[in-house]
């Protein structure tokens, strides 16, 4: 018994430290602006394709970026991010967010990493249609560009990029990503 219990807490020591490590990037915008516009969550569910982000070691090498959102039954909501990396190999993390700000449904808290560690998970900016997102957090060092379509036209896409530069972000950190 005394071995299991050891074993759990080494095991969950280095899950919160592997959470940590997740998070040394540089930052791309010192300023992020806090979310102001407000999410209709029942528009914003669904599968979105990642068109660019600031790269991240637990998305190195990643194209073909979805991330899908549903509502659950206790009011939370599921995250599944899949991705392909190099040789087709299909890699994908389940995860919960809870909504943080009810006012605005903009601010979530997302747990990919157990109940050790809690991402801020904030919805900057979007289409009044929800055909494209910008996501960020307050430490802006992460940065995601989504969009309904996997491929949305090239002018579409500059203007999404540009979007991101209006709210402080340094777009040349930005990674595109190929989705097939």
């Amino acid at each position: 018994m005394k071995i299991t219990r050891s074993a759990l807490v080494v095991a969950a020591a280095a899950s919160l430290g592997a959470c940590v490590l997740l998070q040394r990037h540089p930052v791309g915008n010192a300023a992020v602006a806090v979310p102001k516009k407000s999410v209709d969550l029942r528009q914003y569910l669904g599968r979105w394709y990642e068109i660019a982000r600031y790269e991240q070691g637990f998305q190195r090498d990643c194209d073909g970026v979805t991330a899908t959102y549903g509502q659950l039954p206790d009011g939370r909501i599921s995250v599944l991010n899949k991705c392909r990396k190099p040789g087709g190999r299909i890699t994908q993390a389940s995860a919960t967010a809870k909504i943080v700000d009810p006012q605005t449904s903009s601010w979530l808290k997302v747990s990919f990493c157990g109940p050790f560690y809690l991402g801020d998970y904030w919805i900057l900016d979007h289409a009044e249609d929800y055909r494209w997102a910008i996501v960020g957090d307050p430490s802006g060092r992460y940065l995601w560009l989504l969009d309904r379509r996997p491929t949305p036209p090239e002018t579409e896409v500059k203007a999404l990029v540009g979007r991101a530069a209006a709210l402080g972000y340094d777009t040349s950190m930005l990674r595109r990503t190929r989705q097939p």
